[in-house]
């Protein structure tokens, strides 16, 4: 743990969820530790919710961290959070901490709906209510707009170059970040967006990164267990798996911390690290989710113990996903798919099928239609792939509107047919544009897949899955 009184902020970072506090305040705390340098406190932003900001206020900032799993290391206290707020009620707030002259960096993990992406266009939705709200030129709300409004404070003040570092599964997120914040630039009146996006180009860069490390929503029974072991109420605990990656490009515009001393890789060919975890771990974890919840599992442990899922998972990643992607130097391909199942397998862990199977059309494009166009332009069929989006459509049609958890709810349910078959629900969801192109909406083969893995799970089940996958 770090002695608050020699720690001073150095980095904000917007979207203070769990994950960021089981990754990236960790790692950040580490590099402190490991390094001697403490100008990398954080102030970490909440963005939808005000709940962490105000479980870590009257804790100081600190909170735990409990691995579960072999391998885990004891509960610990960590400190390098020096100020949490909350940026839905203090946005200017937000907007100062950016562009004061001690901030170097700026980390984020948002979600992807997060980025206001237009999913048409693949940049920034200025048409989004919020987005407009915050070009109009109120107190930003988006997380976009708070970056940009920060950095065109900080370019008046004169603060220096800062570093934007996107922590979220997205490929090349450094890449897409970027181009977001200049499209907002961009989107102002044009005495506001000349000098701003000169500034951006000449002070500001956006490296790749790839990061990973299960966490789980926090229990009433972990906070419970956090207690009994610290003998202290930690309201704003996290549980995690031992697991924790985080690789970077190196292309800082400033001073950084020296995360490579607390593990960190730092690489130049953070797009294959990506592909790499986006196709195997993150589909995987889909395809889980969704014949998870078709066959009433509760959790991904539960799923990934049932030996026709765990069969469907192994063969989408060695004859799906593997031939589409180059695997960067030191990752050995079969030794990683073994080690995400194992990490899959977890049952301390407790992640829901549920939770991972939330705002599925926001992911099964990075996830499963990658591995989908891959094969198809190679004359392949994407038969486990197709097994996964399959599932999804089922979880889509079979869920009500008001308690699907996605932010495309209302249009893919008003795509969908009032009789839900698997020859009615397919065309109609392949004909939603923000999640399938027309090329791919109309290729004959890779819908009579999802019709034919569509019909298996809603008419036959689970038995019918056990028969196809066992002896298909």
């Amino acid at each position: 743990m770090l002695q608050r009184g020699t720690l001073r902020p150095g980095i904000v970072h917007l979207g203070l969820g769990a994950f960021a506090r089981a990754h990236t305040a960790v790692i950040t705390e580490n590099a402190m530790l490991a390094s001697g340098d403490f100008d990398w406190g954080i102030t970490g932003v909440t963005q939808r919710s005000d709940t962490v900001a105000r479980q870590l206020a009257p804790q100081d900032g600190l909170f735990t961290v409990t691995e579960r799993g072999n391998g885990a290391a004891p509960l610990r206290v960590v400190s390098s959070i020096v100020e949490a707020i909350s940026g839905r009620d203090n946005p200017a707030s937000v907007v100062d901490r950016i562009a004061a002259e001690a901030t170097s960096v700026l980390t984020l993990t948002i979600t992807e709906k997060g980025y206001r992406i237009d999913p048409r266009t693949g940049t920034l939705n200025v048409a989004d209510d919020q987005v407009r709200a915050d070009l109009a030129g109120q107190a930003p709300q988006s997380a976009i707009g708070q970056i940009a409004r920060g950095l065109q404070q900080r370019s008046r003040a004169d603060a220096g170059p800062l570093t934007v570092v996107s922590c979220d599964n997205l490929p090349g997120n450094g890449e897409l970040t970027r181009k977001l914040v200049h499209a907002f630039a961009a989107a102002l009146p044009p005495g506001e967006a000349e000098p701003l996006l000169a500034w951006l180009d000449a002070h500001v860069t956006f490296p790749n990164t790839m990061v990973d490390r299960m966490v789980p929503a926090t229990t009433a029974g972990d906070l419970d267990a956090v207690e009994r072991e610290l003998g202290l109420r930690d309201e704003a605990a996290v549980v995690a798996e031992p697991f924790l990656q985080w690789v970077i490009e190196d292309n800082f515009a400033a001073r950084r911390p020296r995360w490579e001393d607390a593990g960190a890789l730092f690489s130049s060919d953070v797009a294959a690290w990506e592909a790499a975890k986006l196709r195997l771990l993150n589909a995987s974890h889909s395809m889980l989710a969704y014949l998870g919840l078709a066959a009433g599992k509760t959790t991904i442990s539960d799923a990934v113990g049932e030996d026709v899922f765990l069969s469907a998972c192994r063969r989408m990643m060695a004859e799906d996903a593997l031939p589409t992607i180059s695997l960067p130097q030191g990752l050995a391909g079969e030794a990683y798919c073994a080690q995400v199942l194992g990490r899959f397998a977890n049952p301390a862990l407790g992640h829901t099928t549920a939770k991972v199977g939330s705002d599925g059309s926001q992911k099964i494009g990075l996830r499963l239609l990658s591995t989908v166009r891959g094969n198809l332009d190679a004359g392949r069929e994407p038969r486990w792939a197709a097994l996964a989006v399959a599932a999804w459509m089922r979880h889509v049609a079979t869920t009500p509107e008001g308690q699907l958890d996605d932010p495309l709810a209302a249009e893919l349910h008003a795509a969908l047919p009032s009789s839900r078959t698997a020859s009615t629900v397919v065309p109609a969801l392949l004909g939603c544009r923000s999640i399938f192109d027309g090329e791919l909406a109309a290729h004959g083969g890779f819908s009579e897949l999802l019709t034919h893995w569509y019909r298996t799970i809603d008419i036959h089940g689970l038995d019918g899955l056990r028969n196809e996958i066992n002896h298909g």
